[in-house]
């Protein structure tokens, strides 16, 4: 189980436990939020950095944070063309779910 130890506007510092520490450009969820950190920096013992790719506030020292085991991923294909997404992937353009393969 990972915690917020920090908050500082969009950074935002993880503590691991010792041998769980996520890859760099991993995407990480936040609990009971609907917000993304990215990983940008390892600090050590078993710390990380990360950027926020939403709104940080109502974050606390503690909040539950969980490493999805990969880098945030954004749909491509023909279903993608002409669609706006944010940079989660996510559309933007009131057009519904991108459908792609």
């Amino acid at each position: 189980m990972a915690k917020i130890t920090q908050v500082i506007g969009p950074v935002v510092d993880v503590e691991f436990e010792e041998g769980h520490v996520p890859q760099l450009y991993n995407a990480l969820k936040v609990k009971d939020k609907n917000l993304v950190l990215e990983v940008e920096q390892e600090l050590g013992e078993g710390k990380v950095r990360c950027l926020a790719m939403g709104q940080t506030e109502g974050l606390k020292r503690g909040d539950i944070v969980e490493d999805s085991g990969s880098p945030i991923k954004v749909p491509v294909g023909k279903g993608s063309l002409g669609r706006i997404l944010n940079v989660l992937g996510e559309p933007i353009d009131e057009m519904g779910k991108v459908d792609t393969d």
